[in-house]
């Protein structure tokens, strides 16, 4: 295939994997009764099926198999998703969506910082005023949350994308570009978690039809689908245009939920949002490497 189809391609995979990442939202926000931990459980048992069958049919290989390959990197990084992913759930059910979409983008901020920390990685100086200018613009978007239950939400928010950074670095800790089987790893590992925490918290593991149902789809078309598409897509695609990409998922994720239920934000959350996505953008026209620097291992 010619480059400029490759490209084309590329975009096209990612921007579909943003557009159905931004769907979480509007999923949970229809979801009648079930909690946090409920729904991870129902989402993560879809995930994980979908995920073997899919890792299964591309490798011929049993993502187990390929999980012992990685090592302990990938244990990390999928006890990090499942950190992220209860994070994630929790604040979309306690703060508004564009709140804690915008919030999640901040992971990209937290893996440069992580991986200055942990991997030895340079920082570029955009990157170190891009952060900059995001902590001034999660200022704001907090600053009318003190004492409240959304402040929890909002710190949630934050603490999700701290796992996805974690887990960005665990990838690279472990030398591997591949994703799937630690994600994998995650749903199995999050099924686990979440099974026991409803036993123990006397939550019941049986939803009714209309939570279950919804729960397991997000796990098979917007996490399973999406990470599908997202790596098809970013082997044509260098750092910078992934990044822009990505603000299709923080864009769309409120519109979807103010387009069908009516949900607004607050002027905070736009004023400090609109600061943030300046900050990523920023950063993301800045940075010309294609491919991250070479791991240095402390």
């Amino acid at each position: 295939m010619p480059i400029a189809d490759t490209h084309k391609s590329g975009v096209l995979f990612v921007f579909a994997a943003g557009v159905l990442w931004s769907t979480v939202g509007l999923g949970i926000r229809i979801i009648e009764d079930a909690v946090v931990w409920q729904i991870l459980l129902y989402r993560s048992i879809s995930m994980s099926l979908f995920l073997y069958v899919v890792i299964r049919m591309r490798s011929g290989v049993s993502p187990f198999t390929q999980v012992r390959s990685i090592g302990f990197p990938s244990v990390i990084a999928g006890l990090s998703l499942v950190a992220a992913y209860s994070g994630g759930i929790y604040s979309i059910q306690n703060t508004s969506v564009a709140n804690a979409m915008l919030l999640f983008a901040t992971a990209p901020f937290m893996t440069a910082v992580l991986g200055w920390v942990v991997l030895r990685e340079r920082v570029r100086v955009a990157t170190w005023l891009a952060i900059a200018v995001a902590i001034g613009g999660i200022a704001i978007m907090v600053a009318d949350k003190s004492g409240s239950v959304v402040l929890k939400g909002s710190l949630a928010a934050l603490g999700s994308a701290f796992g996805f950074a974690v887990f960005t670095v665990a990838l690279r800790w472990g030398r591997t570009g591949e994703m799937l089987p630690s994600v994998f790893l995650s749903g199995v590992f999050a099924i686990v978690v979440t099974f026991a925490i409803c036993l123990f918290s006397g939550l019941p593991v049986t939803l009714n039809l209309h939570d279950g149902a919804i729960s397991m789809g997000m796990g098979v078309f917007q996490v399973g689908a999406g990470l599908i598409l997202y790596t098809l897509g970013s082997r044509s695609l260098p750092a910078a245009e992934l990044a822009l990409l990505s603000l299709a998922e923080v864009m769309l994720g409120p519109l979807w939920v103010w387009f069908f239920l009516g949900e607004s934000a607050s002027a905070n959350t736009l004023t400090g949002g609109a600061v943030l996505l300046v900050a990523i953008a920023g950063n993301a026209l800045s940075g010309k490497r294609r491919k991250p620097p070479p791991i240095t291992l402390p």
